[in-house]
């Protein structure tokens, strides 16, 4: 089922719209986010083996490049709790990608989510990135990122630098693999070719996996796949994996 919502005002003036697969004997659902620059068929995968375990899954499609963070995150997020909200929803996880990630938290701090339940982030800047800061002068990057993109520095007036620690049980999932050297030269430590390790973090997570992927495939990862589904049953990655 596909339903557009403009919940959003400002920049972000084209809808959300979400990829709905009901399960009618779960009374849990699953938000997927994808990042900046992605859209909804990023998160196909993940859907996919969630619909597997018996999860109603919204697979939610916003215009990531066409709004700041404040517009995006109400858009995004509050989509995606109407459609699990209208599938019979008594509990709501997510499963985001990059910014994804930074939308889910900021809503949630402005209007706490009571259903919220499990949250697994991938290669989230949740301190924020480097890399946007040594690109954000360079010709193109405006357009191309939007004014969301801008937003994910590392200086304090950046939307992660001003989020508080989460208050809900969050596994975070980083990379170490990249398909843009340039970028990852860029980056200190280990990095996916978008976000360091240690800026996935975030004070209040309750588990933090690293992987041998990159920044732009990790949703589609067997082994994230399988942790992702972990984390959601038990609230714990795979030991086996780390």
């Amino acid at each position: 089922m596909i339903t557009g919502a403009a919940l959003a005002s400002g920049c972000a003036t084209e809808p959300a719209a979400s990829r709905v697969v009901a399960s009618p004997q779960s009374s849990e659902c699953v938000v997927l986010l994808h990042g900046l620059n992605r859209s909804w068929r990023a998160m196909r995968p993940m859907a996919r083996a969630l619909q597997s375990d018996g999860y109603t899954t919204v697979n939610v499609d916003y215009p990531s490049q066409l709004g700041t963070i404040q517009e995006l995150a109400p858009m995004a997020v509050g989509l995606g709790l109407e459609q699990c909200r209208s599938a019979g929803a008594t509990k709501v996880h997510f499963v985001t990608h990059s910014m994804g990630g930074i939308l889910l938290r900021y809503a949630n701090e402005h209007a706490p989510i009571k259903e919220l339940g499990r949250v697994v982030m991938l290669g989230p800047p949740n301190q924020g990135s480097e890399l946007v800061d040594r690109t954000r002068t360079w010709p193109g990057f405006a357009a191309l990122s939007g004014p969301a993109g801008m937003q994910l520095g590392t200086s304090p007036d950046s939307i992660p630098a001003q989020l508080g620690p989460v208050d809900f049980e969050l596994g975070v999932i980083a990379g170490t693999n990249t398909i843009n050297v340039l970028a990852s030269a860029m980056l200190p430590d280990l990095d996916d070719g978008k976000v360091s390790v240690a800026r996935t973090m975030v004070d209040g997570m309750q588990d933090h996996l690293v992987v041998e992927d990159s920044h732009r495939f990790i949703m589609r990862s067997a082994v994230v796949l399988r942790n992702t589904r972990s984390f959601l049953r038990t609230g714990r990655f795979v030991d086996l994996d780390r």
